[in-house]
């Protein structure tokens, strides 16, 4: 199930009121387990309170254009410290972050690849895998590319802190 152009481009500018970006619109489940989650976020942070209130506004929208005709969770989200790359322009943004990305199924060389994302070249993502070095990889066979979180770094520095 996906929704309309005009319903995403409403979504957005309900986020875009609260000083967000929504970076997608993911449907997952069936039935009356569906989720529809909105994942927004800004150079500054997601607070709950722009959560609450981009919930609100979208279920509202939601009610009356009525895209999924059947019950539904709706989750409002920033992307998280492990967050997924979305666009093209994230490759960038995120190049010299460890990743980990997911190759498609039927995907025939490294089906997982984790290390330096170097960035985008035209429709190549360029990594230097851990094991492998610098590999070259079709974003149209990426299934899925997240920030891979060094949580070892982010509990001392929360040592340190105290």
């Amino acid at each position: 199930m996906k929704l309309s152009r005009q319903t995403i481009d409403e979504l957005a500018a309900i986020a875009a009121d609260e000083g967000l970006e929504l970076l997608a619109t993911e449907v997952v489940g069936s039935g009356p387990r569906t989720v529809l989650r909105l994942v927004v976020d800004s150079p500054a942070g997601v607070t709950l309170d722009q959560c609450t209130a981009v919930s609100r506004q979208a279920s509202a929208l939601l009610d009356v254009e009525e895209p999924i005709r059947h019950r539904y969770t709706l989750e409002v989200s920033s992307p998280g410290l492990d967050r997924k790359l979305y666009s093209a322009g994230d490759y960038e943004r995120f190049a010299g972050r460890r990743v980990r990305v997911k190759m498609q199924p039927g995907y025939r060389d490294q089906r997982l690849v984790v290390g330096e994302l170097v960035g985008l070249a035209g429709e190549i993502v360029r990594v230097v895998d851990d094991r492998a070095g610098a590999v070259e990889l079709p974003l149209g066979e990426v299934f899925e590319t997240r920030i891979e979180v060094d949580w070892d770094a982010i509990m001392k520095e929360g040592k340190n802190r105290q």
